[in-house]
């Protein structure tokens, strides 16, 4: 056997592939630079952001959130970090139930999806599931020695983060952008 130049053992010949016309993950397309992600909630709305290699997903920040004025500023203040950390794209979660059916959650997670885009453009903003990502960040959190206290003013960017990882991984694995894109104005989305 040789040891070839990328690390990988064999007898020289290529690889067979799994499924004849796939192609590897690694040659698949796929977007360079840094994407924020939004988890949405009445109080709060954490953010988070991947590295410019689009690998990983940190969280970033949780902004203050409410009816009126506080979404307002909630929203001002996320296309500010927008545009600060040269996002080409923001992921905004669609809250559905186990089922796939949407409630008045999911309602207002379009309906701000559909105000960043107009704050936003052209920088594309697309809607994502986001089922289960809080149960996940919260397990991640309880694991990592967090107490329901201290979780509960990161949760939200964490779950911003599982989001996003899910994000970036869907488009590695099929060299497209996950979720739906948002157009301005369409609280309803494409």
């Amino acid at each position: 056997m040789l040891l070839r130049p990328s690390g990988v053992f064999g007898s020289g010949s290529p690889p067979a592939r799994a499924c004849p016309g796939a192609h590897p993950v690694s040659q698949r397309p796929f977007r360079q630079g840094v994407r924020l992600a939004v988890d949405v909630g009445s109080v709060r709305i954490g953010v988070a952001r991947s590295d410019p290699g689009g690998v990983l997903a940190t969280p970033l920040t949780v902004l203050a959130s409410g009816p009126g004025a506080k979404a307002a500023l909630a929203r001002a203040e996320l296309a500010r970090l927008a545009a600060s950390e040269g996002a080409i794209e923001v992921i905004v979660g669609l809250p559905t139930s186990l089922s796939g059916r949407e409630g008045a959650a999911a309602a207002g997670a379009r309906e701000f999806a559909a105000d960043l885009a107009g704050r936003l453009a052209p920088v594309p903003v697309r809607l994502v599931d986001e089922r289960f990502t809080t149960t996940e960040a919260h397990d991640a959190l309880r694991r990592g020695g967090k107490d329901s206290r201290a979780r509960r003013q990161v949760v939200d960017a964490a779950a911003a983060a599982v989001l996003l990882q899910a994000a970036l991984d869907a488009e590695r694995a099929t060299g497209r952008p996950a979720g739906q894109l948002v157009r301005a104005g369409d609280g309803a989305g494409a």
